[in-house]
């Protein structure tokens, strides 16, 4: 995979995008494929969650 042909999510427009199209500080990722992208705010979600019970353990 070449380095622009990861897929990431654009929080700005909100849907995946194939390289660096907005720009760094409006994105999510790098994901494998686009549909991985496309459930970025979901994948964050759960990671987020995860963190919270982790933390008040």
């Amino acid at each position: 995979m070449a380095k622009g042909d990861h897929w990431w999510f654009c929080v700005r427009h909100q849907k995946p995008e194939l390289g660096n199209e907005c720009g760094t500080p409006d994105r999510l990722g790098p994901f494998p494929d686009e549909a991985t992208a496309a459930r970025a705010p979901e994948i964050a979600r759960a990671r987020t969650e995860e963190a919270d019970r982790y933390d008040e353990e």
